[in-house]
């Protein structure tokens, strides 16, 4: 029995080491009473904390339910306030109603006149929205833009004043249209540079500045100089901006919603040289030929000149003179006078071949280009199609500008190539003829020796 109880101690012993083990390890038991004695202690402890923790549950639970019925309470007053607001907004509802209807009887005929002052105030809006008068009185839209949400809006109504003001802001825009200003402003250069400079508005279609034409970006509020001008209306363009009275002729440009579209079409359109240069390689092959086609022409054309001078002074000379071609074929004949006339006839026939290449030199060269000319113009404008075609491969058809590139460069290489052929077409025509009229001297000056050596015999 002894045993059984010290087992149990001993197991009571381990239960309350595992539940308070800082207590075992700081006050160990010496014996089995000592033991006992600090489960007593350890149990009452216990008894006491558990009290405590029951007493604060009590006031918690007491504390809930005080705020539970006050949340009730609070619950309730809402609900008949809820209920008070919804009845005095069903009347206040009836009221606006009645109010309304008391409104669109007392407006009458005013209703109309709002309807066509809205409708006005959208029109020229949108017109100012556009308008190179805009770049000269610019935010005339703001003042547009809230008595047209006032007239929109249905609780309020335009004042006498911004009715007045839209009337004269119509007439402005009518009378600004007609005139021809001049204020100052900021120009963007093509640089990127900003310059105050002083600025003439021709009515409602263009501005000038410094003797260019200028753009006004109405979205941005942006005035910038074009990159390209019309040369030869700049000139008037500057006289306008120095007169003072007077008629001055100028060009303007009425084209698009607010006028100098023409000119912006401008900035798009590529120069002389850069025509030339859309040609590309096959481009300026065909203009190195050309130049030495005419380089070519102009050597021979001299030379056919110099020749043709010589041969004329010739035929009025009786005595042969060897810096020409006929006075070779003449001094041919003085050094043979007793032959019989067939080695005559050779020996002239002879001294013509000789002359022949020297006369006709170049013109077969000229007349093999004005041939291969077109030739390489075709060549141009198949590989330009060349290119076109892989430019919708990649990009498709619905792209205009992916394809121009290749269009341009074949259209511009078959001009090329028609400007060099036709001209030298011609040069060689006229450098062949006056090459044939020098060997027609020849062979009639030879015809006539040997005729002359026949009678003779």
């Amino acid at each position: 029995m002894n045993m059984f109880a010290k087992r149990c101690l001993i197991v009571a012993a381990v239960g309350l080491f595992g539940a308070s083990t800082a207590f075992a390890q700081d006050d160990q038991a010496k014996s089995l009473d000592e033991l006992l004695k600090m489960v007593q202690q350890s149990k009452i402890s216990e008894s006491k904390e558990h009290k405590q923790r029951e007493a604060e549950f009590l006031r918690d639970k007491a504390n809930q339910q005080s705020n539970l019925n006050k949340a009730k309470a609070t619950k309730a007053a809402e609900e008949r306030r809820s209920e008070e607001l919804e009845k005095k907004y069903k009347e206040q509802e009836i009221q606006v109603a009645a109010k309304r209807k008391q409104l669109q009887e007392r407006l009458g005929s005013l209703k109309e006149l709002f309807g066509h002052l809205t409708s006005t105030a959208g029109d020229l809006r949108s017109n100012i929205n556009t308008s190179v008068v805009s770049a000269q009185y610019g935010d005339r839209t703001v003042f547009l833009d809230e008595l047209i949400d006032k007239m929109n809006s249905a609780t309020k109504l335009p004042k006498i004043e911004e009715i007045e003001k839209l009337w004269y802001e119509m007439q402005r825009e009518t009378v600004e249209g007609g005139k021809i200003a001049s204020f100052t402003g900021t120009v963007i250069k093509p640089n990127g540079d900003k310059l105050t400079q002083t600025i003439v508005r021709i009515g409602n279609y263009n501005l000038v500045s410094d003797g260019k034409y200028l753009t006004f970006d109405p979205k941005n509020g942006k005035i910038e100089e074009l990159v390209r001008q019309p040369d030869a209306f700049t000139a008037n363009a500057a006289a306008l901006q120095n007169a003072t009275s007077g008629f001055t002729k100028t060009g303007i440009d009425p084209t698009g919603p607010a006028g100098g579209s023409l000119l912006q079409a401008l900035i798009n359109s590529p120069s002389l040289e850069e025509r030339w240069h859309q040609g590309g390689t096959t481009g300026y092959v065909i203009t190195a030929v050309g130049a030495f086609a005419l380089l070519l022409a102009l050597i021979r054309f001299f030379a056919l000149v110099g020749i043709s001078s010589k041969v004329s002074a010739q035929l009025k000379q009786e005595k042969a003179n060897p810096n020409n071609p006929l006075g070779r074929v003449l001094k041919v004949a003085e050094d043979n006078p007793n032959v019989d006339g067939e080695t005559l006839e050779l020996k002239l026939e002879e001294a013509v071949l000789k002359e022949r290449p020297a006369i006709e030199s170049g013109l077969q060269l000229l007349k093999i280009i004005s041939m291969v000319a077109p030739l390489l113009g075709l060549l141009g404008t198949v590989t330009g199609m060349i290119v076109t075609f892989q430019a919708i491969t990649i990009f498709g058809a619905g792209d205009p500008k992916a394809m121009a590139g290749g269009i341009s460069g074949a259209l511009v290489t078959t001009v090329l190539g028609l400007i060099v052929a036709i001209p030298t077409v011609l040069l060689h025509t006229f450098l062949n003829g006056k090459a044939k009229r020098v060997l027609h001297i020849l062979e009639e000056q030879s015809a006539g020796i040997i005729a002359e050596n026949a009678e003779k015999k």
